[in-house]
């Protein structure tokens, strides 16, 4: 489906080139959208929408539309009972431009960076097929998974970042506070010291004496990293290394799979069209192996492939049994129905593994944190043992 040029005012124009007489020859209209524009820019700058509060709105949207209730009451409600500040005003505002007799989508357009290209593109399909009850239930199906990948996700990886926070922590206390203490007691001793005391001496007075810039380096070569993964190349180095992992990469293929499957399924059924749904579901994708497959996939369908054709080349990101499905999906004319059996798979594996996780980790950080004390610990109580020997 073609999406109109944006109707929106360029913002990029110099203030001191805008003479009065061009603000008086603008119309209500026009000044309307501009403050509309400048609202929303502000709002989505600063707006911290979250996902919940975006199911809960598809999700009541929905159920009122379909009870009969019109568009305009439904919002005007939604934005009554919200507490986000933000998004009551985002709502309050797409009410306005529905009951001025806008689309919806017009509004979403708006405030398209909390909405998300997916979201805008799908109500407007809604819009125009005339289904736009149905959209809202897909809309919610699709967010609802989504978010519950990335929940399981963020939940799995919670007791390993503890773990490590917590092993970093006690390193860290133990070379500012320990070793120091422990030095004085060495040098008073007198003797040899082992190699491993040596060294835990070593590093505990280079950190006190330079902590301060190595804590500078440590933020530096952070911001300095995000950067250059921000960078289509580095991004594309990145993720194919992840992807090459035994563990995570793996589960990465799992997840951008099922929202590859969900997304996709989510937009053939309210009838948007085969090249703009590829173009939809690789912004949807975190992989930039997956990205560049749907987009490069995308430009062989509008040269007359099929969907399994064009993605046969990527055999390492698409496994036999889902380019077998959606040759079937292809054949039958249900592939729509075939994506979504398949989305729910592989968030079944997907859930499956997340369960696992914590205990496929758990021995591993075991290892590493008896590892790291017991060097500490070996380091520390070593000499003590080498200096009673020597008196």
């Amino acid at each position: 489906m073609a999406i109109s040029p944006d109707p929106r005012p360029n913002i990029a124009t110099p203030a001191n080139t805008i003479t009065e007489n061009d603000e008086a020859a603008k119309t209500p209209k026009q000044k309307q959208k501009e403050k509309k524009l400048n609202i929303s820019f502000i709002e989505n700058l600063l707006s911290r929408i979250s996902v919940k509060d975006k199911i809960f709105f598809v999700q009541q949207v929905g159920i009122m539309v379909q009870t009969g209730i019109s568009l305009g009451i439904a919002l005007k409600t939604l934005a009554e009972q919200t507490v986000n500040k933000k998004f009551k005003a985002i709502l309050a505002d797409l009410q306005a431009t529905v009951e001025r007799g806008n689309l919806l989508s017009e509004g979403l357009e708006e405030h398209k960076i909390v909405f998300g290209e997916l979201f805008v593109n799908m109500v407007r399909a809604g819009e125009s097929s005339g289904k736009l009850e149905e959209v809202f239930k897909q809309l919610f199906v699709q967010m609802k998974k989504d978010h519950d990948i990335i929940s399981k996700v963020k939940s799995a990886m919670i007791y390993p970042a503890v773990v490590v926070t917590a092993m970093v922590g006690v390193a860290i206390m133990v070379i500012i506070y320990v070793v120091p203490n422990l030095t004085a007691i060495f040098k008073e001793m007198g003797g040899t010291l082992p190699l491993a005391t040596r060294v835990l001496i070593a590093i505990s007075e280079f950190t006190l004496a330079y902590g301060i810039f190595i804590l500078i380096a440590v933020v530096v070569a952070i911001i300095l990293l995000r950067k250059l993964i921000l960078t289509p190349k580095s991004r594309f180095i990145v993720h194919t290394m992840i992807l090459k992992t035994p563990i995570a990469g793996n589960i990465i293929k799992k997840i951008n799979l099922a929202r590859f499957c969900r997304t996709l399924s989510s937009l053939l059924k309210t009838d948007i069209a085969i090249v703009k749904s590829f173009e939809i579901t690789s912004n949807i994708l975190g992989n930039e192996l997956y990205k560049r497959a749907l987009l490069e996939g995308k430009e062989k369908i509008k040269k007359g492939k099929n969907v399994h054709d064009s993605l046969e080349a990527y055999s390492t990101l698409f496994p036999p049994v889902i380019m077998q499905m959606i040759a079937v999906g292809e054949e039958t004319g249900a592939i729509d129905t075939i994506l979504e059996q398949s989305a729910v798979f592989f968030e079944d594996e997907v859930d499956q593994i997340m369960k696992n996780l914590p205990a496929i980790i758990e021995p591993v950080l075991m290892l590493i944190l008896g590892v790291g004390v017991g060097a500490m610990a070996v380091a520390i109580i070593m000499p003590m043992y080498s200096l009673a020997e020597q008196v």
